[in-house]
């Protein structure tokens, strides 16, 4: 009997999205009976060999990519079931104002393909004005990658935010409210994980260079994970991958309350959700003065991570939507 084939086209295999969005699912959906294959797609040759692994596959899945009319037509006939998977709000630009060109380009992606993984609530109604098909697929991680044990320093009471250069200007605009928490929280430091460094005159910031061996350890080792972010269409398309993370990493999160992160930080519960300068000082004290609160707040994060946001959950999600596809 024939194994099922699944093709994920993405950018490569070091982008976030192929990460957690396919790479993440590989052993599920193989244990299930699924032949993977994975093409990245940059470039005319990679093009042309996406084009025979699509005819040979019974899904294609193609990640967060707006493809070209052409090769989206050849992809159209080669392959009856295209679903179009997507993670962050392609359609605006990424300050967050209207782009009719983009939208265009991401009307045509939705209504070419027979379904829509969307990563949020968000991105899924946006996906419905142009799809009959659309399923919500959050965003996940595997909890067990975070059970590391480490200590925490002593001495400081350490933020931390993960993230790149891309995403580096939301850091930088939240700037002036962790120097504010400062004031209260003297012993207050901000841990960057990343791929730059940022300075600041009136917090302690130091770096640690982003890896995937090492993310875990260094999130574990922080007290506070923080997500702050503008509130616009580019924004509320984010999935909340670093809040995840944090939650996961059994950190109590303090987040602006913008988009996914509503629904992924329940307020005095695993987390606050802060707005204003007052509201991130006071959430940041409130935490740095309380162990027990920290640890209470990190527990209740993993538990909800692992309840709702795991890759073992989202993957039943999948495998239903994978179900309805074979059957049309």
């Amino acid at each position: 009997m024939r194994k099922r084939q699944i093709l994920f086209l993405s950018k490569g295999t070091n982008a976030a999205s192929t990460r957690y969005r396919a790479m993440a699912y590989f052993g599920a959906l193989s244990a299930d009976g699924w032949k993977i294959c994975h093409q990245g797609v940059h470039g005319a040759l990679s093009r042309l060999k996406a084009v025979p692994a699509a005819a040979k596959a019974d899904v294609v899945v193609i990640l967060r990519k707006a493809l070209s009319p052409f090769f989206l037509g050849i992809l159209k006939r080669c392959s009856y079931r295209m679903v179009f998977d997507l993670d962050d709000a392609i359609f605006c630009r990424s300050n967050g104002t209207l782009s009719p060109h983009r939208e265009r380009r991401f009307a045509r992606m939705v209504r070419r393909c027979m379904q829509v993984w969307a990563g949020n609530e968000f991105l899924a109604r946006s996906a419905k004005r142009y799809s009959n098909d659309v399923v919500v697929l959050p965003t996940s991680v595997v909890p067990e990658k975070y059970d590391v044990r480490v200590e925490k320093p002593l001495g400081n009471m350490d933020l931390v935010w993960i993230g790149s250069k891309s995403t580096r200007k939301y850091l930088t605009e939240a700037l002036p409210l962790l120097e504010g928490a400062s004031e209260a929280v003297p012993d207050l430091r901000l841990k960057v994980i990343a791929d730059f460094h940022l300075t600041s005159q009136k917090l302690h910031t130091f770096t640690a260079l982003w890896s995937e061996e090492s993310e875990a350890r260094e999130l574990t080792s922080a007290h506070i994970g923080i997500a702050p972010m503008p509130d616009n269409a580019w924004t509320r398309g984010k999935c909340g991958l670093k809040v995840l993370q944090y939650m996961a990493a059994g950190l109590p999160v303090v987040a602006s309350p913008v988009g996914v992160n509503r629904e992924l930080v329940e307020h005095g519960v695993t987390g606050f959700l802060a707005e204003s300068s007052e509201d991130w000082k006071k959430a940041i004290k409130t935490l740095a003065s309380s162990a027990d609160l920290r640890q209470a707040m990190g527990a209740e994060a993993r538990k909800r991570v692992k309840r709702n946001f795991s890759v073992e959950a989202t993957y039943r999600k999948m495998a239903a939507a994978l179900d309805q596809l074979l059957e049309k």
